[in-house]
This record gives structure tokens, sequence and C-alpha cells, in this order.
């Protein structure tokens, strides 16, 4: 008997990824960031902003826009992940204002380029973490995962264009060419160590799996993955028995997904991953001329 899909223990686990994630995110910010005056991008960046000029702290402000953003995307992204960026919110804004009573201020003293590097390694693996386990941290990742939706853009390409005003505006606040600079440097620490770990180095990968209940695993991802499967027919060499083969294309972030359909229907299956250079077409890149 299956299994079912959406079980709490991969729903829990997801939660744990995701908490974890956003602690990493919140110690680059409290520890590294903050301290040395570097503005990213994001909501964080502009709550960064906010505290610099006013002292509001940034977790009452990264709340605040937080919500509001929220509130006019639920529509557009449903209610699912409404339930896991609202989740984010809190837990983000929770780190933000506990973390700093438990650090040291700064962590690297009198370092900044250090610093920068360091935070944006941080920050970068804690949203990637976020992010592969179907979370959000909120914020300008919500503009991004709307694009994302509707245009195969990733998340970390999206993001480094909103981020890149965020950063510019900083010199109004600080009228300095260094800080900017800096801003920028974790800017794309954050942004290539995000889409590492999303990623990795493609996108795409092509499933290869072999089972006795084939029609039901094809079924199930059509159904549950949304993504199409080829039978090809084939011949155990050995047996000298047909069998059907089945070929899947997928994004490389649901690869997860479909691994843990196919174990709940069959944990015996034969399967082959491979990483694709290049994949063109409906739900994939589009073919440049």
């Amino acid at each position: 008997m299956r299994l079912p899909f959406n079980s709490v223990l991969y729903a829990v686990k997801d939660y744990m990824v995701i908490i974890f994630g956003l602690l990493l995110y919140a110690l680059g910010w409290v520890g590294f960031l903050l301290p040395n005056e570097i503005t990213t991008g994001g909501v964080t960046g502009i709550a960064a902003l906010i505290y610099y000029g006013t002292n509001i702290p940034v977790s009452a402000s990264y709340f605040t826009i937080n919500v509001v953003l929220l509130l006019a995307a639920i529509k557009i992204l449903g209610l699912k992940f409404f339930v896991r960026t609202i989740f984010s919110v809190f837990m983000c804004s929770f780190f933000l204002g506990i973390l700093p009573r438990f650090i040291p201020n700064p962590l690297i003293d009198e370092q900044p380029f250090m610093s920068a590097i360091i935070g944006g390694i941080l920050c970068g693996v804690g949203v990637g973490l976020v992010f592969v386990s179907n979370g959000s941290t909120g914020g300008t990742d919500i503009i991004a995962a709307i694009v994302n939706k509707y245009k195969n853009i990733s998340f970390a390409k999206m993001m480094m264009y909103i981020d890149f005003l965020i950063i510019a505006s900083s010199y109004v606040l600080f009228h300095s060419i260094e800080k900017m600079i800096f801003g920028y440097v974790v800017m794309g620490v954050m942004s290539y160590t995000m889409d590492m770990v999303i990623n990795g180095k493609r996108q795409s990968v092509q499933i290869l799996i072999l089972s006795d209940k084939y029609e039901e695993i094809a079924t199930h991802v059509n159904q549950d993955i949304h993504r199409g499967v080829t039978v090809i027919e084939g011949m155990g060499w050995y047996s000298k028995q047909p069998k059907k083969v089945l070929m899947i294309l997928a994004k490389r972030n649901e690869s997860v997904k479909i691994f843990r359909l196919i174990k709940s229907i069959d944990p015996k299956a034969f399967i082959s991953q491979s990483n694709v250079v290049g994949v063109y077409g409906e739900g994939f890149d589009k073919i440049k001329t």
C-alpha cells in the first residue's frame, strides 16, 4: 500500500531545515553584516537601512514589511506558500531579535571585508536551505517566487536584480562608496552560494526508472509533481524479458520529491539520475537564437 506522498515526516523534516536555514541567515546578519554597517538586498536590507537611520529594531521593520507583501501575494502564490512563508517570517524575526543577546558584536573586529564574505556565505546557505525545503524568507523572495512561478528564472538571479537597487540606496545614508561595495560583495557571494545550494552546477536532471509499478509511478509523477513522463521499451539482457523504462526530465530541486514518491510506491525500483547540460521546451528554458 502506497504511503501518503505529503507525509507528516517529510513536512517535519522540511520545517526543521527551514528553521536551521533561517538561523544561519540571521547569524550572518547579526554577527557579521549589521555590526559593520554593511547592507545587502532584500527586506532585511531595507530593515537594516531603517535601523541605521532610526534605530528601529531590524526584527520589527522586517516583520511589518513582510506582512504587507504576504497579504498582497497570497492569491498568486497560494495558501501553502503563505503558511510556510509566514512561519519563516516569524522565525526569522525571532532570530534577528534574540541573537544579539547571545553573540559578541561584532564577531570579527575591524575586518569588514572578511565579515562581508562570511556573512554572505551564511546568508546564501541559509536562504538556499529554505528554498530547497519549499520555504521562503519572505520579502523580495516573494517577488522572486512570483516571477519563478511564471518564468524559468532562478531565484538567485531575480533577487540579484532587486537587491542591486536596494544596496545602491545605502549611499544616501552613509555617503560611502566603500560600504556600498561591501554590500555588492555580499550580494555576489550570497547569490552564488544560494544557487549552489539550490541548483548545484546545473538546474535540470534526467531520471531513468525501472519498476514493475511503472504505471502507478508515471501517473503520480504527472499528478503530484506535474512533470511529463516518457515510457521507453527496453529488454533485460540477462532475463531476455521486456521492460518498461520511465524517463523524466525535471528541475534539480524537484528530484527530491520524485525520489520520495518513487520510494513510497516501489522501494525496490532501480533509478538512475544524471545532470543535464540544458533542457529546452515547455516548463524549462526557452531556445535562444
